[in-house]
Formats: structure tokens, C-alpha cells, sequence
């Protein structure tokens, strides 16, 4: 205590962890610049518990839900772009803060927003890439026999 206000150690602050949102800042600005002009933003959001991600929209946009309405009766829809919402607490996410090859790191970000996608009810764009993306990921957590396609 110096003139009777708490001070910091600086030694005591180099110690604590960097701040977390400056961290998952770091990983939303790498998801938007990877999923490109798919979504209109990338942002952290505390409201999910189990989920990496969420796909929402601004207040005044059409839902996504009206927009395939729309699409399967042949009506015109107004281009509007998701906001990407990412769980910081969950292991995929806080993963991505430590990826190194931008590759994964592209192929993970493209695996949340389509996985966001389909739990909203969605369809994916290209159905085959995700699907190679996912193998490529599972094949990654295999024992090397495995991911080589050697028997065991």
C-alpha cells in the first residue's frame, strides 16, 4: 500500500494471465478474415454452454429462417450475412487461440460456421467439402497407422 491506495506489483501482474478477450479477439479477427464474406462479423458470445457457435443476425435483418422460406418460393431475398457467435469456453475455440498452420485454422473456422449452420436448420452450400474438412480433422486424431490406412 503506497499513500493508502493499493498498488500492483509489477512482478505480481507479469504473473497473471493476459487478459482472455484479447486472446479470443486474436481468434474471432482469424474466423472472419478465414470465413471471408460469409458472415458480416465474428464476435464472442457467453449465451452458449455446449455449442462452439451459433450463426445470428443483426435486429433489423430477415431471419434465416424466412430466408429459405423465401428461397423455396422462388421470392427474391435481400442479401443479408450471419454473425458469427463463438463460445470462448469451449475447447474447439480456446484450440484455435493456439493454432499454428492457417490451413486447420481455416478448416476449423468453415467446420464452426457450417456445423452453426446446420443446427439452425440450414443447408450447406457445398456438402462435400465439409465432409472432407471433418475426415481430414478425425483423420488428424487418429494413431498414425490408422490415419495412413496401415492395419493395426
Amino acid at each position: 500500500m503506497l499513500n493508502g491506495t493499493n498498488m500492483i506489483d509489477a512482478a505480481a501482474a507479469a504473473e497473471r494471465p493476459s487478459d482472455p478477450r484479447a486472446a479470443i479477439k486474436g481468434v474471432t479477427d482469424r474466423i472472419g478474415q478465414a470465413l471471408g464474406e460469409k458472415v458480416k462479423s465474428v464476435r464472442i458470445t457467453h449465451r452458449l454452454t455446449e455449442s462452439p457457435a451459433c450463426l445470428v443476425r443483426e435486429e433489423f435483418d430477415m431471419s434465416l429462417n424466412l430466408e429459405r422460406l423465401l428461397k423455396a418460393a422462388g421470392q427474391p431475398v435481400p442479401g443479408g450475412k450471419p454473425i458469427l457467435e463463438v463460445n470462448p469456453n469451449h475447447p474447439i475455440v480456446r484450440s484455435l487461440q493456439h493454432e499454428a498452420s492457417e490451413t486447420r485454422f481455416t478448416d476449423w473456422s468453415h467446420i464452426l460456421f457450417d456445423q452453426a449452420l446446420l443446427a439452425e436448420g440450414g443447408q450447406l452450400e457445398d456438402p462435400g467439402t465439409f465432409v472432407r474438412r471433418l475426415n481430414d480433422m478425425l483423420r488428424d486424431l487418429l494413431p498414425p497407422a490408422e490415419a495412413a490406412g496401415q492395419p493395426v
